[in-house]
């Protein structure tokens, strides 16, 4: 069974987060292309346990109290969507990426572009730190939660990376 909360947020506004028993499979903005609609069959349950804990680490990540999530993951994807997010989710804390450098760690270094399309489609925002990837010189460059929050969350990260120097 699909479960789902709205996450509100001081600094993102709304976030949707989409589990299914076990595993955290979305985090969207809603008011972004790719968000999915909320399907008849999906549940709003309060006090299921992944949902819960991922809103509970997100919640202390924008609060800069943390800075790593350890909610059980789970989102369909190609080969290569799945190559490009593990990839994503491997960049350190506060620092940035171009699509090109993307690409290769993916093992693709001549797609860059579907690097960046993939980086797109990924169902995990925040959690899956797309905002993370600029492009070729460092300019912010697409985000399916839009520039401003990408420059947001990068502003954060920054802020608290100078902090703990």
């Amino acid at each position: 069974m699909t479960s789902y909360c709205i996450l509100k947020t001081a600094l993102l506004g709304d976030l949707l987060l989409v589990a299914d028993e076990d595993h955290l499979n979305g985090v969207y903005y809603p008011d972004c292309r790719h968000a999915p609609a909320v399907e008849k069959d999906w549940r709003q349950r309060p006090g299921h346990a992944v949902l819960e804990r991922a809103s509970e680490e997100i919640q202390a990540y924008l609060r800069g109290d943390g800075a790593g999530f350890g909610v059980s993951l789970n989102c369909p994807g190609t080969a290569f969507q799945k190559a490009v997010w593990r990839q994503i989710a491997l960049i350190p804390f506060g620092e940035t990426i171009p699509y090109t450098e993307l690409a290769r760690r993916a093992g693709a270094p001549a797609a860059a572009r579907a690097a960046g399309a993939a980086t797109g489609q990924n169902p995990l925002s925040i959690v899956v730190p797309c905002h993370r990837v600029v492009g070729k010189n460092g300019t912010l460059t697409g985000y399916a939660g839009g520039l401003e929050r990408k420059r947001l969350l990068l502003e954060l990260e920054g802020r608290r990376k100078r902090a703990k120097n």
